[in-house]
């Protein structure tokens, strides 16, 4: 599929705006060629001593067609940015439209600069696609065509020569450029992107580069990146200058041409001297014109090699089923079931589950435990549908999660996921993150009951909560999900950063308000699992063993092996 098909769609949701830009480019256009023209003519006139009439009648129009040029210029302008942003606002729209239901598979397989770089620089570059490449042809066809007709009345010789004029500015000269532009093609683009992804590097892990001393190579690199990027920015505006300066260079050739010419038909008779003048300024003037068409091949590359890059995130989207409609309720608890689930994340050797069976009744508490890279958190996203299944079934409240609208399972679930994101402001903003209404009492009460007594609802965070501790930002994200009003429970190590005590108040709390719920828990800790009804015990992707937590103790497997080795851990310690 063309990759700009999506943005000459957008163009033609704007067809009254382009149609109004094309109609006041028109005639900004014809009437800067008839007032150079009628200057010229006016000029010559006056050689001749013409009446005073004549003269008024020529500066009169003069005038007119100066204030009518100034005024259309102004309206082409307007309307055609008024297209142009109306365009982008409807790119950025679909864009993300199609990027949401991707992630977060999209961000393990891009880097954030790149990504950001793609959402960002490719969007803008796309502005260029109206402005530079669609819209110069169809105003210099028109121009140059009402011209030709013009000239033609006096010269047919000469207007024959605008016309290869025409095709020299408007196909010759783009055609040269276009050759040197491969040349560089995306270059510059990808050296943007190289510097965006340093630049986010550098940012990010700042501290961490300190601490162990490679800051330094690190600014090495990006000040390589600049570099590199400079020298492609430079090299891409010379090539530009030097088109520029080409179809400036063939304007002059033509507008030498109409002279020569013109004095060869005068001396031949078949041409009044007194419109001579005329058709040099018409020359002069209509040329004008065609000056965007030196630089579009490399905008047109810039806005095809930018869409590329977006079509590249967004391609998976266009082979997605049509958006579901079904919709999880929030009123009664959620009965979970997989069947024969298997999933296997993209170039990785071994599948991250394999053929997992699993029935979470309405009402129920489970915890699933197991090493690192089991599987765990891997079910959440599958519940959550941030990731598809390989192979195999999920179904919620008997409704296979094919027919449901993720954003309806999100509002079903309080999820509370192994990193949560903090936004820059208060304790008060990052817990009102959800479309309810919560005054401070419920907010007061909720810090409360995951042990945060004394934090202020004034109290500053930091982006990324740079100035809280990992404690904290664990209680803070379950803070945030005991304000939801769902049914479903889905935490991912919710209390791992928190001491034993602490845990088992919050644990407490936690276990009272989703009393009637439906809760998964994802957890290293053993401690504190005697109140669930079931525990699933996974290792490599598969469920080793299964049962509540006195009988996976009474059958001394996998599960009573973890806790003595916890226990003797903690004994240790």
């Amino acid at each position: 599929m063309n990759e700009l098909a999506i943005l000459t769609k957008a163009m033609i949701e704007e067809r009254k705006d382009i149609a109004m830009a094309i109609i006041g480019g028109f005639i900004a256009g014809i009437a800067g060629v008839c007032l150079f023209s009628l200057s010229g003519y006016l000029i010559s006139q006056t050689v001749f001593a013409p009446p005073l009439y004549t003269l008024i009648v020529l500066t009169s129009l003069v005038k007119i067609l100066g204030l009518l040029r100034a005024g259309s210029r102004y309206a082409e302008r307007l309307y055609s940015h008024r297209a142009t942003f109306s365009l982008l606002s409807r790119l950025r729209t679909s864009f993300f439209d199609k990027l949401v239901p991707l992630t977060p598979g999209i961000l393990g397989k891009k880097r954030s600069g790149e990504l950001l770089a793609r959402i960002v620089g490719d969007v803008e570059s796309l502005q260029h696609y109206f402005l530079r490449v669609a819209y110069p042809p169809v105003i210099v066809v028109m121009v140059f065509l009402a011209t030709v007709l013009f000239t033609s009345a006096f010269s047919i010789w000469i207007a024959c020569l605008f016309v290869v004029g025409m095709l020299a500015t408007a196909f010759v000269v783009p055609a040269l450029v276009l050759i040197g532009q491969r040349k560089i093609h995306g270059r510059v683009r990808r050296q943007r992107t190289a510097f965006s992804t340093e630049v986010t590097e550098l940012l990010y892990g700042f501290r961490d580069l300190k601490v162990y001393g490679q800051l330094k190579q690190r600014e090495k690199l990006l000040q390589h990146a600049s570099a590199v990027l400079s020298a492609e920015q430079q090299a891409s505006a010379l090539h530009l200058l030097r088109g520029q300066s080409l179809h400036t260079f063939v304007a002059y050739l033509i507008s030498w041409g109409v002279l020569i010419l013109g004095v060869y038909l005068i001396m031949d008779g078949s041409l009044a001297g007194v419109f001579l003048a005329m058709l040099v300024m018409a020359s002069l003037t209509v040329f004008e014109e065609a000056a965007p068409m030196a630089t579009l091949p490399a905008y047109k590359q810039d806005s095809e090699h930018a869409a590329k890059r977006l079509a590249e995130i967004v391609h998976a989207a266009d082979v997605l089923a049509p958006q579901p409609s079904g919709m999880l309720s929030v009123n009664e608890a959620v009965s979970v079931e997989l069947s024969g689930v298997t999933f296997q994340y993209d170039d990785e050797w071994r599948p991250a589950l394999q053929n997992v069976s699993l029935h979470f009744p309405a009402g129920s508490k489970t915890a699933i435990v197991g090493p690192s890279g089991s599987g765990k958190t891997t079910i959440v996203e599958l519940l959550l549908k941030l990731r598809t299944p390989t192979s195999g079934e999920i179904r919620l409240h008997d409704v296979s999660i094919q027919e449901l609208d993720e954003a309806g399972i999100w509002q079903a679930s309080n999820v509370v996921l192994q990193h949560s994101h903090f936004f820059r402001g208060t304790i008060r903003d990052n817990l009102l993150l959800d479309a309810e209404h919560h005054d401070d009492h419920e907010l007061s009460a909720i810090l409360d009951k995951v042990q945060l007594p004394n934090l202020s609802l004034e109290a500053a965070v930091y982006e990324k909560g740079e100035n809280l501790s990992d404690g904290e930002k664990q209680r803070l994200a379950l803070a945030r999900a005991m304000l939801r009003k769902g049914r479903l429970w889905l935490l991912d190590e919710p209390t791992s950063s928190l001491d034993y005590i602490t845990e088992q108040r919050v644990f407490r709390q936690l276990l009272a308000q989703a009393q009637d719920d439906t809760l998964i828990l994802i957890c290293h800790r053993l401690t504190g699992l005697e109140e669930m009804d079931r525990i699933v015990v996974m290792d490599h992707g598969r469920i080793m063993e299964a049962g509540t937590y006195s009988e996976l103790m009474e059958q001394k497997g996998y599960f009573y092996e973890m806790k003595q080795v916890e226990r003797q851990m903690i004994g240790e310690a």
